[in-house]
């Protein structure tokens, strides 16, 4: 009788597939954001209160916490922030690009434009609006800090991650929205070596594009077909915010 209900039905029979990690106070975050910033679930107002029997807290984080969104203000100057994106900009089709039995091999695997083109080879090309996530596995090592950032012994980090020229390809010369990854930054550390910056990110955000970092499940997705949403709080002026994200896609 109404056409998004009934449409709605037919979803609730499909996979559902949660993209996002579980935080708690004891969740990684970047080694530059200060000791102290990440207070979660503190009990402001408990039980037991004679002015009303209920359970208050407080949330305090960094915008670039857990798995996160981040908007070209982030390392952009004057570039759009939140307020910019509105809910229709976190509906997507999703592409899923498996680089997990390279990153095997190479722990510190760089993306690259091969590896998109093989993929568009099996899966068709990349749709207009497309999310492009790469799946690395990486999400495995949550919550180890040292292992989500690949800590050698001479002290160096260690992960996979995107190319420069790889994020070119899905966002000129084919029209995708968003990009996303496991891993705690957009750029392969090898590639943040070499550059002296996190280039990847830098460009990304330069274009308006948004990104995702630090997701998880993309092993339980398919490779193309699936609908991806993300949701962040309606703050203004946030560069990043934590996200729920999750995935629709047929058994």
């Amino acid at each position: 009788m109404y056409r998004l209900w009934e449409a709605l039905k037919e979803a609730k029979k499909m996979k559902w597939v949660d993209l996002t990690h579980m935080m708690n106070n004891d969740s990684p975050f970047w080694s530059g954001i200060p000791e102290g910033s990440v207070e979660l679930s503190k009990t402001v107002f408990d039980w037991g209160n004679p002015m009303l029997e209920c359970l208050i807290q407080t949330f305090k984080f960094p915008g670039q916490f857990g798995t996160h969104i981040d908007f070209p203000g982030h390392f952009i100057k004057d570039a759009p922030l939140s307020e910019s994106f509105g809910v229709k900009d976190g509906a997507f089709p999703l592409c899923v690009v498996d680089v997990s039995e390279k990153v095997k091999e190479c722990p510190t695997y760089v993306v690259t434009p091969d590896d998109i083109k093989e993929y568009e080879a099996k899966y068709g090309d990349i749709p207009d609006g497309a999310f492009v996530a790469i799946r690395t596995d990486w999400s495995k090592n949550w919550p180890d800090m040292d292992a989500l950032s690949g800590i050698a012994e001479d002290g160096s980090e260690n992960f996979p991650g995107w190319s420069l020229d790889a994020l070119k390809y899905i966002y000129e010369f084919r029209n995708a929205a968003a990009n996303g990854h496991e891993a705690l930054d957009t750029d392969a550390s090898v590639e943040t070596a070499k550059a002296g910056d996190l280039a990847c990110e830098r460009y990304v955000l330069q274009q308006g594009k948004l990104q995702v970092e630090v997701m998880c499940n993309l092993d339980q997705v398919p490779a193309a077909g699936a609908v991806a949403f993300v949701a962040w709080p309606n703050f203004e002026g946030a560069t990043g915010l934590p996200v729920r994200m999750w995935a629709i896609c047929e058994e």
